[in-house]
């Protein structure tokens, strides 16, 4: 039937009849992406500047926080909210302004809120994303129930020097395992309620002397190749927000470098969401140099783009004026506003009931969350060595002195930034170490030896005669909470304080010690790794500590960690790690002039991916499924692995390649794929690893990746060791331009 057919009144009926038809369809035809920037334009579209300009302004909880400011509609954002009822009370005021535009809470959720998990360093030498991702859902959970709703988390920073206190919150050294496990972090927050916001873009981690704060050069092919892979991994998993760094980029800073923020985070990876600053970090360009006031450095931040002011409070002074005075388009201010409200609506804020007021956070830890808490925390643990199979403790063992300050802290061993962490929910190692001996006719006896930062030994008389009177010493030292985290870089990594005293006159005792060491970061042992048989690296374990150590001390579940960083011998060697470029004159012995120091070995106390078990791994019947390998085609490698040993285990299986001629020198190995897997006492199973060809590459200084023809050498095994498992060829040379090229799966993981 044709309208024209239709007379009078009846055909106007019909015409808007059809017309709502055609609305209703072309309604239910529109995307969940297409309604939300509908939505964010209808929205931005009511704005006034100053309205505008509020939600860019990010705000801590306590001055200069007004509470009026969320009413008027001056806080887009706020954070350190941490109580149900302050975030109740900001969202009853947000829904009394004008536009009743719901805040971002943030909060520093990094391994747990109130149960407490492993740091991330720790987290990374689980080598599995399924933990991470498990993780971070938990700690996600707790923050959400009280009505936080974005983390500043995770820190995908690689970082290849210890001395940096920060590299407790990374992943370490290396960029595929970064980005396996940036990528299942985020995924992990967003599953458990929490936004975001992947820290901090970038080359933060790489500052000179180790120095938090200080400046770092890298060359962008370098930060391409290297230091940007985890950040690229954050944005194809999802991540709603980036915090920028501090420092400044080979002499231009972070906050104002629109290299990083808008060449390559929305023109190359066509990222969406929305850049915080970090704290005061806008107006911290005055200290760089590069701004001579407030409106200079608002201004030079959010021309880069920078999105929100943390802290500054220089957008929401400065803004106003410097867009009516034409020195920011208000078009400007316009898409940072558009990333933040289409972040709130992607969230589902403006759709979401307020938090019940009635809510805390005593809630936690729940019996589920410390069950989880053990489990991630006996996976991060690695034995670096364990000479006479002082580990686990023998049957035969009727009496354990537990010496050293760290068995009974139960704050330390939560860690720096632990949110809501209380450590009167924390299990102690000694509490761990009594609770299991519990039963089985094991006396426990503790002394401390030294105080905190054993600068003090008087109580190491005490501590030796409990260890004459001992079958066994389990000796807990490394680093105090204090000495780890942000603004916590060191220029000596050696145990602080006389605890190299107290464990070399333990060990005179000639009574068995196992070492214990915790802390944010490798360590330089010196004698001690001589002179004590058994070193166990146990990082800030959380919440229950206690009952994960003792798991693993008294062989319940078998050590499977694996370093993510090198450990040095001693701290000149950083910065220090395994993919480092070949030299022109490779370690000979005995020629000085090669590459070498005169005073220390050229090698580390423990590589990248070392970490022993009570059990042994051996690897056997290395094959590749084709040798000769084209574009969009993977390199496949399958070994099998046998569970030699006594006793249940878990290896890490590691995949390593090398370029050996390339028109740029590349690194002596790489890691390229890991898979986790647990293998029964004399069970063998065949591990497949695969990398796409497109991730045999390097990339150039103006991003793109390039894949040369030619050979790759491959190695297979359970550490950055492994043994040669076979040579591919590469057919032909091609490039991948830096807008084409998507973070691929490159790491074979269990899931």
């Amino acid at each position: 039937m044709r309208l024209s057919d239709v007379p009078g009144l009846a055909q106007l009926a019909l015409a808007l009849a059809l017309t709502a038809s055609s609305l209703a369809t072309a309604a239910a035809q529109e995307t969940g992406d297409q309604a939300i920037e509908r939505r964010v334009n209808e929205l931005l579209g009511q704005m006034t500047l100053e309205e505008k300009i509020g939600q860019l302004n990010l705000v801590s909880h306590g001055p200069p926080l007004r509470w009026e400011d969320i009413s008027e509609g001056k806080a887009g954002a706020l954070l350190n909210f941490n109580s149900a009822r302050d975030v109740a009370r900001a969202q009853a005021l947000a829904r009394q302004s004008r536009l009743k535009i719901p805040p971002l809470f943030g909060l520093d959720v990094l391994h747990g809120f109130r149960t407490q998990f492993p740091l991330p360093l720790g987290e990374a030498a689980a080598f599995s994303p399924r933990i991470s991702r498990l993780a971070s859902e938990w700690a996600a959970r707790e923050a959400a129930y009280v009505g936080v709703n974005w983390t500043f988390a995770p820190m995908a920073d690689l970082s290849r020097d210890s001395r940096w206190g920060r590299i407790v919150e990374g992943f370490g050294e290396d960029p595929t395992l970064g980005a396996a496990l940036t990528a299942a972090r985020v995924e992990g927050f967003r599953k458990g309620g929490l936004a975001a916001a992947a820290k901090h873009f970038a080359g933060y981690g790489a500052p000179q002397g180790g120095r938090d704060y200080d400046t770092t050069y890298i060359p962008r092919a370098e930060m391409y190749d290297t230091y940007l892979p985890p950040f690229r991994a954050a944005v194809d998993a999802g991540t709603a927000s980036f915090m920028v760094a501090f420092n400044a980029l080979n002499g231009e800073p972070s906050t104002a470098n629109p290299w990083l923020l808008t060449d390559v985070l929305r023109t190359q990876w066509g990222f969406d969401g929305f850049v915080t600053s970090d704290w005061v970090g806008i107006g911290e360009l005055i200290n760089h140099g590069v701004a001579a006031d407030g409106a200079e450095a608002a201004r030079k931040a959010i021309l880069a783009g920078v999105d929100m002011d943390m802290m500054g409070q220089l957008y929401i002074k400065h803004l106003p004026d410097e867009v009516r005075a034409g020195r920011v388009p208000e078009s400007v201010v316009d898409e940072s506003v558009r990333r933040v409200l289409r972040t709130k609506f992607r969230m589902g804020l403006f759709d979401r009931p307020d938090i019940d007021p009635t809510r805390v956070d005593s809630a936690f830890p729940t019996p589920e969350s410390r069950q989880m808490a053990r489990e991630v925390a006996r996976e991060t643990f690695v034995l670096l060595q364990n000479r006479d199979n002082v580990l686990p403790v023998p049957p035969t063992v009727r009496s354990v002195a537990v010496v050293g300050p760290l068995a009974d802290a139960p704050h330390d061993q939560l860690g720096p930034h632990a949110a809501r962490g209380h450590k009167e929910d924390s299990v102690s190692i000694l509490e761990g170490i009594r609770r299991r001996a519990q039963g089985t006719g094991i006396t426990v006896r503790h002394a401390p030896a030294c105080d905190l930062f054993c600068r003090s030994t008087d109580g190491l008389p005490d501590a030796l005669e409990a260890a004459r009177q001992s079958d066994l010493v389990i000796a807990v030292f490394g680093e105090p909470q204090e000495l780890s985290g942000e603004a916590a870089s060191r220029a000596h990594l050696e145990l602080n304080g006389r605890q190299i005293e107290v464990l070399e006159e333990l060990a005179k005792t000639g009574k068995p010690v196992a070492l214990v060491i915790m802390g944010g970061r490798p360590q330089v042992l010196g004698p001690v790794a001589e002179r004590i048989p058994s070193i166990l690296m146990v990082w800030y374990p959380g919440t229950e500590a206690g009952p994960a150590v003792a798991d693993v001390l008294f062989g319940d579940v078998s050590p499977s960690g694996k370093l993510p960083v090198t450990w040095p011998r001693a701290t000149g060697q950083l910065p220090f790690y395994y993919n480092r470029l070949p030299s022109s004159r490779p370690t000979l012995p005995d020629n000085r002039f090669t590459l070498n120091y005169i005073d220390e070995a050229i090698t580390p106390l423990y590589p990248f991916g070392w970490g022993l078990s009570y059990t042994q791994f051996a690897y056997s019947d290395a094959k590749l499924a084709s040798r000769r390998l084209d574009e969009g085609q993977s390199l496949e490698v399958s070994v099998s692995v046998t569970n030699t040993g006594a006793r249940d285990g878990q290896e890490v299986v590691q995949l390593y390649t090398r370029d050996p001629v390339a028109s740029r020198s590349r690194p002596l190995r790489e890691l390229k794929a890991f898979e986790k897997i647990a293998l029964k006492a004399g069970e063998t199973k065949q591990v497949t690893l695969r990398v796409p060809v497109e991730s045999l590459g390097f990339h150039l200084d103006d991003g793109t990746y390039l894949v040369e023809a030619g050979a790759i050498q491959i190695f297979v095994g359970g550490s950055s060791l492994a043994e040669p498992a076979g040579e591919a060829e590469i057919l032909k040379t091609f490039r991948i331009p830096p807008m084409e090229r998507r973070a691929s799966a490159s790491t074979s993981v269990a899931q």
